[in-house]
């Protein structure tokens, strides 16, 4: 629903720059037709082991699938489950996984992926005591589903499983089936007294940890 906030020759300069890609499922909102031609070939790309092969066909010559945990140039990367929805719905959406990326050096980031909060995420939250939560937030939802990424409450209960950490709410306000807006969430959160750890970035907006 959004253009990119940059410009043609900012994103060719921000493809040229990757180190790596990490991918947590191949549903087209995240890994689409424009990002199979554009992204070099020979980049590293981590997913979860079922969207291996999808991800080799379209060209990908060192396609890395993490099993459990895997040491990739001094990073330590774990896979982690979710769930994308409920019952039936999340059955139809099929597997999707999120990342832990720990480096001695840096705070260990958690990329939660699609998914509402569930065991799984809580889980992954006690394992690993992240510094920093990227959240895929907007309640993005079908005609006639629950949500199938976190609302508010499923954001407010994350904060506060992991009060060690800083939260990054993002998917939001980009695509038609995601009804939460930004500002919707943010008022929750600062009524929930939790907005000195949650962030939510505008488009384009670069956060340094």
């Amino acid at each position: 629903m959004v253009e990119l906030p940059i410009a043609q020759d900012e994103l060719e300069d921000t493809l040229d720059s990757l180190a790596a890609v990490f991918v947590t499922h191949i549903h087209s909102d995240h890994w689409d037709d424009p990002a199979i031609e554009q992204l070099n070939k020979d980049l590293p790309i981590f997913c979860q082991p079922n969207d291996t092969d999808s991800i080799k066909h379209s060209g990908f010559a060192q396609v890395m699938p993490v099993e459990s945990s895997i040491e990739w140039e001094g990073l330590n990367i774990t896979l982690t489950g979710g769930i994308h929805g409920t019952g039936e719905v999340a059955e139809r959406m099929g597997p999707v996984s999120g990342f832990v990326i720990k480096s001695r050096s840096e705070p260990s980031l958690y990329i939660a992926g699609d998914t509402v909060w569930c065991p799984e995420v809580e889980s992954a939250l006690q394992t690993h005591q992240p510094d920093v939560i990227v959240v895929n937030a907007g309640a993005a939802q079908f005609i006639d589903s629950d949500p199938i990424t976190m609302e508010a409450e499923d954001v407010i209960r994350v904060a506060r499983a992991a009060p060690q950490g800083r939260l990054v709410a993002v998917h939001m306000e980009s695509m038609n089936h995601c009804v939460l807006t930004r500002a919707e969430l943010a008022r929750e959160i600062d009524e929930a007294s939790l907005s000195d750890r949650v962030l939510i970035p505008a488009d384009g907006e670069t956060l340094t940890f």
